[in-house]
């Protein structure tokens, strides 16, 4: 039953890979066996991703990508079956948050978020399951953000990651029978990340407090551990779901 849950042969694509959340990716998805393609804007950071990942004798290839450019999505992927020959997994986690009040926020911040964090999901979706072979698993990263609110103005944020979501159903519904790529999606609750960095002081300790069954933020390998899953052919039979792995925060 354990070998389901293992990688080796597959090769993974993971966006955002330069910091924070992207990086616990890459790195656990190598750990369980997997070769890695890794894309993000800020190229000096990625190499050090990659750096951790070939440290667990995997391979890895850092490529400099915005996934709110189509064309960058398609040379990622391009880059991949270049280096590899397949691609097996995408893990589309590459986002970007704001916190403006909605009555401040601008024409041009709010498309920026969407382009970001809706347009290059689907872009990158695009890219990887032109393709991708049967029996590959797309892996969305949304939000608990776009099923609630956590009392910050968050107004393209949470749009983007709701879109996210229905997003990942309807691909389900268009590729996992026609074309056999399984596609879901991850919903994180409160883990430490770039975009917590920006938080007041004392804001996270008291949303969790208030709002999460657990009483604490999560740790990153627990998120990993729920993308091994659905990157693995454990999850073979799954398709189209969107997973909370929020402590019990959407319960609340």
């Amino acid at each position: 039953m354990l070998e389901r849950f293992r990688l080796d042969g597959k090769v993974v694509i993971v966006t955002g890979a330069s910091s924070g959340l992207g990086v616990a990716f890459a790195r656990g998805l190598a750990e369980a066996g997997a070769d890695l393609v890794i894309g993000a804007r800020r190229a000096d950071r990625l190499e050090e991703t990659r750096a951790l990942v070939e440290a667990t004798g995997r391979r890895c290839l850092a490529v400099r990508a915005d996934v709110s450019s189509s064309d960058d999505c398609e040379a990622l992927a391009a880059a991949a079956m270049s280096a590899f020959g397949r691609v097996d997994v995408l893990v589309n986690n590459a986002g970007v948050g704001t916190a403006v009040p909605a009555l401040r926020e601008t024409p041009e911040e709010f498309r920026q978020v969407i382009e970001v964090n809706l347009n290059g999901t689907y872009w990158m979706a695009q890219a990887c399951a032109r393709v991708m072979r049967p029996g590959s698993s797309i892996i969305n990263i949304g939000s608990v953000l776009g099923e609630t609110t956590a009392g910050l103005p968050q107004a393209a944020y949470s749009a983007s990651k709701a879109g996210v979501v229905g997003l990942t159903r309807d691909l389900a519904q268009q590729w996992t029978g026609r074309r056999g790529i399984r596609v879901n999606c991850l919903e994180p609750g409160f883990f430490a990340s770039e975009m917590t960095e920006s938080y007041a002081e004392g804001y996270l300790e008291r949303m969790t407090a208030q709002r999460v069954v657990m009483g604490r933020a999560g740790d990153p390998d627990e998120l990993v551990a729920a993308a091994v899953f659905l990157a693995s052919d454990a999850s073979s039979y799954i398709t189209g779901v969107a997973l909370p792995v929020d402590g019990g925060l959407l319960i609340t």
